[in-house]
């Protein structure tokens, strides 16, 4: 089936040939369809695929009951897509070939390239310098194919294709993991799921995940993506492809692996200690858009949701709960409650309708029915009354037995309700897949497991529209990176407009006989060669006058000779002692993949105790960062609980939003810019940074 004419926008020179080649050629194709060089040819076959399709063997005249081409330069025509099938030494001269002849898209079965050694990082490199010079992709190496139930391309050599009756759908897979795609096709297909097309992206040597989804963007048989991501490699592209796909309203789903902490142990400040790459990975998915999954069984359940609630209208997070079986909602109840999302109780409003419409069961937590509940009226009644009330922006019903042994009884009701504007979601408390089949026919997010179904809801809940894109990519080269001393930090934060505590520099062999501002003040080590001073005794606090100033100063002094001999340092700082309601650390990184983040964490010596944190991609603006405040638990001790003085978080907040706009900034160079403290002082009192530390590239 080709593409549908209702789109005026053209395919894109990628969308063409990679989901609709005219022509295909087999390099390495075998006449033993048991073996991974047999398999495309017969399911491009065996699912109709209309193309023309050229077996490459030189070694017979015949595949599979085909002719068989000794050649690419034997063809009668140069094929649109290469599919290179023959072994890892045969690789770069048949890509070199492909792209001497003018062939438009080349996909690699075969490993051994980066992942090998030295001679396999010079195959990869030869290939991406094919790519660059001829302007021909290149999927792979290690991609399992492409396939595009639509038109019959199954140019795959993953034996999970050999089971009939390709699903259809509307969603479209990218994936760096090759098994994936045939995993996901037999678990959709259990569920009754189809996909518009399915891609393994291997290696991403050439074309990567970011970059065909956005060159599949005005494909009108692709109405949403799911990702399944083994990393961010090449973010950027990522990137563009989840900000277009949020214009345009086409819901993204990703499962990435990595959940656990993949801190840098050797990161120069907090942020890149604590910013582990998993919780950037996190932060950047949500940050564009993209829901991101915890569970893979959710990745087939969550999409009819995510179309429910379209990004540009996420509003409310209220959910309301309806069941007829009080322990199967218990579960519901509690699996949302585990990702912070509170169940709404019925409101008593909405308790007198539904006593008015002699609803039985009781209201608390949850709507329960009990048995009365399987009858259709009754769940009918109580659905129209719950999607209706204004206390709730989603609805779930809960329905036990009856789903498996009556599901026209029990489901019914629901079907018959999904065209109303609020979301209304199913979780089936038994094993009932007639009746889950009913559900996904009539496009109701339906759940197995209150696992999935909570997973499914917080997780779309979590999603945020994107913000302002920043204006820099390059992180530095670590190993390169400068500091500034803590003075010429202070300059850098001036110009963002963020506080600081007032700071003079003095000569560290000269003690100062008076000072701009009172005691108590703190002395410090003042050089970019000592980044974290406290290693080096390079810090005395308390000084209350003139002459415990000139005892610090030795005392620096001595530090300095003794704890870090040969480190240039002329200059102290010297500050005044302030004291806030509470400490927080505010850091900025430029992450190699995910671009600019800013980080809010608890402040001070328990920074990476607590671990108690928020982070988004930088820019934000002062909402967002008064989002990031309310995501920081020790934060809550100064927002006016329970009679407790309140800190300024408005200032915070400003402060937060101000030092993200380095992301905007790159001609400052800076690849890290650590406040940390900040003091938050009482409420009208602002922040003040009294420390800082900046890295330049």
């Amino acid at each position: 089936m080709a593409p549908s004419t209702a789109s005026t926008a053209p395919l894109s020179s990628i969308c063409q040939p990679l989901l609709y080649p005219r022509s295909i050629a087999l390099v390495g194709a075998s006449d033993d369809v048991g073996k991974t060089g047999g398999r495309p040819l017969q399911f491009l076959r065996r699912l109709g695929f209309k193309g023309t399709i050229y077996p490459i063997n030189p070694h017979r005249a015949g595949v599979q009951g085909e002719k068989a081409w000794p050649s690419l330069s034997a063809l009668p025509e140069v094929p649109e897509h290469v599919f290179v099938l023959s072994p890892t030494d045969s690789v770069v001269p048949t890509v070199r070939e492909c792209a001497d002849l003018g062939v438009k898209l080349v996909t690699i079965l075969a490993s051994g390239f980066s992942e090998t050694g030295a001679e396999g990082v010079q195959r990869e490199a030869a290939l991406r310098t094919i790519a660059k010079d001829s302007g021909m992709r290149i999927l792979g190496p290690s991609s399992l194919g492409v396939v595009n139930p639509g038109n019959g391309l199954m140019l795959t050599a993953n034996a999970a294709f050999a089971e009939p009756d390709m699903p259809r759908g509307n969603v479209f897979v990218a994936s760096h993991s090759g098994s994936m795609i045939g995993a996901l096709v037999s678990r959709g297909k259990a569920r009754g799921v189809g996909f518009a097309g399915l891609v393994s992206v291997g290696s991403e040597v050439d074309l990567g995940i970011g970059e065909i989804c956005l060159a599949t963007l005005d494909d009108p048989a692709i109405e949403g993506y799911v990702l399944f991501l083994e990393s961010l490699r090449h973010g950027d592209a990522i990137q563009a492809f989840a900000r277009e796909a949020a214009k345009r309203g086409k819901p993204v789903v990703a499962y990435k692996l990595g959940r656990s902490s993949a801190a840098a142990e050797m990161a120069m400040t907090h942020t890149g200690a604590l910013a582990g790459e998993d919780d950037i990975a996190d932060a950047f998915l949500k940050d564009l858009g993209v829901v991101r999954v915890e569970m893979l069984e959710t990745l087939f359940e969550v999409f009819p949701l995510a179309r429910k609630i379209p990004l540009a209208r996420q509003g409310g997070k209220r959910v309301g709960v309806v069941t007829t079986t009080g322990g199967g909602a218990a579960m519901v109840v509690d699996q949302l409650g585990i990702r912070d999302v509170t169940v709404q109780p019925v409101s008593p409003e909405t308790l007198v309708k539904l006593q008015a419409a002699g609803i039985p069961g009781s209201a608390g937590r949850v709507l329960d029915l009990t048995l009365a509940g399987t009858r259709y009226e009754v769940m009918k009644k109580a659905l129209d009354i719950l999607l209706e009330a204004p206390e709730f922006d989603l609805v779930v019903a809960v329905v036990g037995s009856s789903a498996r042994f009556n599901p026209d009884l029990a489901v019914k009701p629901i079907i018959d309700s999904a065209g109303h504007a609020k979301p209304l979601l199913a979780m089936l408390v038994p094993d009932a897949p007639q009746a889950l089949a009913q559900l996904t026919q009539a496009q109701i997010p339906c759940f197995r497991s209150p696992e999935a179904c909570a997973d499914a809801i917080a997780s779309v809940f979590a999603r945020r529209m994107p913000g302002t894109q920043a204006a820099v990519r390059a992180p530095g080269d670590p190993a390169r990176l400068a500091a500034l001393s803590e003075a010429r930090a202070y300059e850098l934060l001036d110009t963002l407009q963020v506080p600081h505590a007032p700071a003079v520099t003095f000569d560290i062999a000269t003690p100062p006989a008076t000072l701009p501002f009172d005691y108590p003040v703190v002395a410090k080590l003042c050089s970019a060669q000592i980044p974290h001073k406290t290693e080096v005794g390079g810090v005395v606090l308390g000084i209350q006058d003139a002459q415990q100033l000139s005892e610090a100063f030795a005392t620096l002094r001595r530090n300095l000779h003794e704890r870090a001999p040969g480190m240039e340092c002329s200059e102290v700082l010297v500050q005044p002692m302030r004291r806030g309601l509470a400490e927080v650390l505010v850091g900025y990184r430029v992450d190699a993949d995910a671009g600019p983040v800013i980080m809010l964490a608890a402040g001070g010596i328990w920074a990476e105790v607590m671990r108690d944190r928020s982070i988004r991609l930088a820019p934000v603006s002062v909402q967002r960062a008064r989002d990031m405040i309310g995501e920081v638990k020790m934060l809550q001790t100064v927002s006016g609980l329970r009679g407790k003085p309140r800190g300024d978080l408005e200032a915070l907040a400003q402060a937060i939003a101000s030092l993200s706009q380095l992301a905007l900034q790159p001609a400052l160079q800076v690849s890290e810019a650590e406040v940390n403290p900040l003091m938050v002082m009482p409420e009208g009192q602002g922040v003040m940074a009294v420390d800082a530390l900046i890295m330049k590239a």
